[in-house]
C-alpha cells in the first residue's frame, strides 16, 4: 500500500466513524446506571463493562493506528476505567476524546499510515487497514450493548433507522 492509498483509507474511515459517533453516544447514554450490572448470561460482559470497553476501545484503536504500534496495557486500562463513576462519565469521555482522535487520524502523515504494523503477532498490515477492524469492533460492541438496553429497563435508540422506541426521523439524521 502506498501513502496515497493509506491516506485515502484514513479519510474514508474517519468520515465513516464520524457518522457512527452520534449513534454510539446515544447507545452509551441509554445505559441506566441503576441496571448497569445487567448481563444476559454468566459468560457475558455487564452493560457497564461493554460501555467502558466500547468507549475506551475506540480510542485505543485510533491511538494505536496513529502511533503505528498496538500495545495493550491492562493496568492502564483498569486505571482509566476506574476514573469512570457513572455512565455519564463514560459518555462525556467519549464525546470529548473520540473527535480528538479522529482529528489526530486526519493529521497523521500518509507515510505513517502506510507503514506495516504488527497486530500482536496475528497479522502484519499497513496501519490504515486496521481502521476497518477498528470500525467493525466498535459497531460490534455497540450492537451488543444495544441488545441489552430493553432488558436493563431502557429504550433502544435509532441507529441505522428507527427502533420501536425511537422512530426514524430524516430531520434528525
Amino acid at each position: 500500500m502506498n501513502p496515497e492509498q493509506a491516506k485515502f483509507l484514513a479519510t474514508f474511515f474517519a468520515k465513516a466513524m464520524e457518522g457512527e459517533f452520534p449513534a454510539t453516544c446515544k447507545v452509551l447514554a441509554a445505559v441506566p446506571d441503576a441496571r448497569r450490572d445487567y448481563k444476559p448470561d454468566e459468560k457475558s460482559r455487564t452493560g457497564w463493562e461493554l460501555a467502558v470497553h466500547l468507549a475506551t476501545g475506540d480510542i485505543w484503536f485510533l491511538d494505536s493506528i496513529c502511533d503505528g504500534a498496538f500495545n495493550f496495557d491492562p493496568d492502564a486500562e483498569k486505571k482509566m476505567a476506574a476514573g469512570f463513576r457513572t455512565v455519564n462519565d463514560v459518555v462525556e469521555f467519549y464525546k470529548r476524546e473520540f473527535p480528538r482522535r479522529l482529528e489526530r487520524l486526519r493529521s497523521t502523515p500518509a507515510e505513517k499510515l502506510a507503514q506495516v504494523v504488527d497486530f500482536f503477532g496475528m497479522m502484519k498490515e499497513p496501519a490504515a487497514t486496521y481502521l476497518a477492524f477498528a470500525n467493525n469492533h466498535g459497531i460490534h460492541h455497540r450492537g451488543q450493548l444495544a441488545s441489552y438496553l430493553r432488558a436493563m429497563g431502557s429504550k433502544v435508540p435509532a441507529i441505522y433507522g428507527g427502533s420501536a422506541d425511537e422512530p426514524f426521523s430524516a430531520a434528525a439524521s
